[in-house]
């Protein structure tokens, strides 16, 4: 298990929050999301046999979000 540690600028307020949990939780390999609203910081737990950070990254940035590490 791997944690990776992401800056979402859009993470601040309850819509975005909300849409980022979904499809985190809704994506395989990852087993853990933990949002901090002040900052947008995530740090998510997840498999790099079958999620690397740098496709989290890709798969957060297709849904709209600015994603910085």
């Amino acid at each position: 298990m791997q944690t990776t540690t992401l800056y979402v600028k859009e993470a601040t307020s309850e819509g975005p929050i909300l849409n980022l949990e979904s499809i985190l939780l809704k994506t395989e390999g990852v087993e853990r999301a933990i949002i901090d609203v002040d900052d947008g910081e995530i740090k998510v737990d997840h498999s790099e046999d079958t999620l690397t950070s740098d496709q989290l990254v890709t798969l957060i940035e297709q849904y709209g979000l600015n994603v910085t590490k």
